[in-house]
């Protein structure tokens, strides 16, 4: 076991914690236990009765239509029924996408002029876990303040259920994955053509979720011979389904065993993206963005925007192109999109894989990552693990400490931002702090109830050494 491992099993001990967590990702907690301690059948009818009551606020003079879809989460089903259920009870019309990506869903809000959508996943969380993603009529999340507005509506016990006269109701149940997957192949910037010419053998692990039903079939569709691995939507997830290094040794080696040219990866909703390099080594989830976005400025000159906690690799490739310049935004799909637009980006995304191409949509999407990379890598002389020389070298150390009533979070990044006022110093997300070789980022998860390390650094070496110091700090300020 590494240092760093010790160190934080020293500190906290992993379980699993009954919560429910309402932010800016939407309404996410795990299934069964208490109401509002938990996210219990309660708790669904509860918040989509809010959010339902928040979206037609805005279409009072005419009939509001909501999309529902859902990744293949044990519990989705159950889910998907409650949130169905609830939208008719509420006067609200249905469009039923079913088993879809999260970004397929964002599709179909725009591919049918809705008022918006709910996406019942828990993305990268365990298998207990499910959530509310909540949707405007641009198919984008819900802001800050929209968001706050829902939380209120749902303490407010005061609604009226409209009469059976004013019930909605379902106008179209469909299978909306192909239409994704048209709307994808149909960019400009992709060559279907170029890349079926190389014939890339390509094995897919989309653990055991909704991916399995949609990478596969764009692959395809791309001319690739396609080697399956946990691409059975079944829910019951092959193993963490976080796209992390630590997490994806199997495919590592169904690629060494198969000579395949790489390996794709996507979480239970599809929204973030990582490659395994032909090697079995990791291309890293942080170049996922990278090397799409090198391939767009190429041919569309604009700024990018990645999130506080995303790699400087970003930024450094967009300087390579004159008249581009790159932005940071706060941890969170919603402030990166808002990010993109006020600066008028081309491409942008998170450092977790998530590419936000607006010349489809203002939402993460795997499909779109796969398709603009596939392009790019099929017009080059070189492997996979010879592309990832081309970009600078960081290493990444990401941790986690779990929360714990004893953890002041706000006394522990007030009180490293006073101890690195010397350094350069971003407040916007937490705390983090730029120093001339490296970085490091603490902030609260939005999505999970723990603190957040981040660290960047030329060595792995080095990132793991800085994790390690300031988890240290942490554990001392928060015993102090």
């Amino acid at each position: 076991m590494s240092e760093i491992a010790k160190l934080l099993l020293r500190f906290f001990t992993f379980f699993d914690i009954m919560t429910l967590i309402k932010s800016i990702s939407g309404i996410r907690g795990t299934i069964g236990g208490c109401p509002s301690e938990n996210l219990t059948p309660l708790d669904v009818v509860k918040f989509t009765t809010a959010y339902a009551r928040f979206i037609k606020a805005k279409n009072t003079n005419k009939r509001t239509t909501i999309v529902v879809g859902r990744d293949a989460r044990i519990s989705g089903s159950m889910v998907d029924s409650l949130v169905e259920g609830t939208l008719l009870g509420t006067g609200c019309d249905v469009i039923n996408v079913g088993l879809c990506t999260t970004p397929g869903t964002e599709m179909a809000v725009i591919t049918h002029k809705a008022d918006g959508g709910i996406i019942i996943t828990a993305s990268h969380n365990p298998r207990q876990w499910n959530a509310l993603k909540l949707l405007n009529e641009r198919g984008e999340f819900l802001d800050d303040a929209e968001g706050k507005e829902v939380l209120r509506m749902a303490e407010d016990m005061s609604y009226d259920y409209p009469t059976v006269d004013e019930i909605g109701k379902v106008i179209l149940r469909e299978d909306f994955n192909n239409k994704h997957i048209e709307q994808v192949l149909a960019l400009p910037l992709v060559d279907v053509e170029k890349v079926r010419a190389r014939r890339f053998k390509v094995v897919v692990d989309a653990v055991n979720s909704v991916g399995g039903m949609v990478i596969p079939d764009l692959l395809r569709e791309l001319g690739c011979e396609v080697v399956e691995l946990n691409c059975e939507p079944t829910g019951e997830f092959a193993h963490n389904p976080e796209p992390l290094p630590e997490n994806l040794t199997e495919i590592s080696e169904v690629i060494r065993r198969e000579g395949a040219d790489m390996g794709i990866v996507v979480d239970p909703d599809v929204d973030r993206l990582a490659f395994v390099m032909e090697n079995g080594e990791m291309f890293v989830e942080e170049y996922t963005l990278v090397a799409v976005a090198d391939y767009v400025l190429k041919h569309t000159k604009g700024n990018t925007v990645s999130n506080l906690s995303s790699s400087r690799a970003l930024s450094d490739v967009t300087a390579r192109y004159e008249g581009c310049s790159y932005s940071a935004a706060a941890v969170g799909e919603v402030n990166v999109v808002k990010k993109m637009k006020d600066t008028d980006a081309v491409i942008g995304g998170e450092g977790n894989g998530g590419v936000i191409y607006p010349e489809l949509h203002y939402g993460r999407d795997a499909l779109v990552g796969v398709a603009l990379f596939l392009t790019y890598f099929a017009g080059l002389d070189m492997t996979m693990s010879e592309l990832r020389k081309t970009y600078p070298a960081y290493f990444a150390s990401k941790n986690k400490i779990e929360l714990t009533p004893e953890i002041d979070v706000d006394k522990i990044l007030a009180t490293i931002k006073s101890r690195y006022s010397g350094e350069r110093v971003n407040d916007i997300d937490g705390v983090k702090i730029d120093f001339e070789h490296s970085w490091v980022h603490l902030r609260k998860s939005n999505t999970e109830p723990i603190i957040r390390i981040y660290t960047e650094a030329h060595t792995m070496d080095e990132a793991d050494a800085l994790a390690k110091r300031f988890i240290s700090e942490i554990e001392q300020i928060s015993k102090a």
